[in-house]
């Protein structure tokens, strides 16, 4: 599977606005666009996470990015370096007609990847 490691930065907000706050990453490495179950590692510590890697069609964005959604995670972490391993793809990038279609889809994403941990 695949990996990599970059710098959290600020986007536009707008995973945090859907109830679902990510870490964006720019990529420098051709990954797979997608949805993965991930694992996030700050510093020495490990979490669960949910990953997408791409363009998000929905929003019709140019930016190819990592957004890194982990699970019950509610630190500031913006300017702190995080590695990723994307463990298994659930699903591919996707463009939703509506933003609720979206949200619908990410809640199943999520129990998915809850299910994957167990948690």
């Amino acid at each position: 599977m695949y990996k990599f490691r970059g710098k959290v930065r600020r986007h536009n907000q707008r995973g945090r606005k859907l109830g679902f706050p990510t870490a964006n990453v720019n990529l420098t490495k051709s990954t797979p666009e997608g949805v993965y179950i991930s694992y996030a590692k700050i510093k020495i510590s490990t979490y669960p996470a949910l990953t997408f890697i791409g363009k998000a069609k929905t929003f019709n964005e140019k930016v190819f990015q990592a957004e890194v959604y982990i699970l019950d995670f509610k630190q500031n972490i913006y300017g702190k370096w995080i590695s990723v391993k994307l463990l298994r793809k659930i699903r591919g990038n996707k463009k939703f007609k509506f933003v609720e279609e979206l949200v619908a889809q990410m809640k199943k994403d999520e129990a998915e990847t809850r299910k994957y941990f167990g948690a």
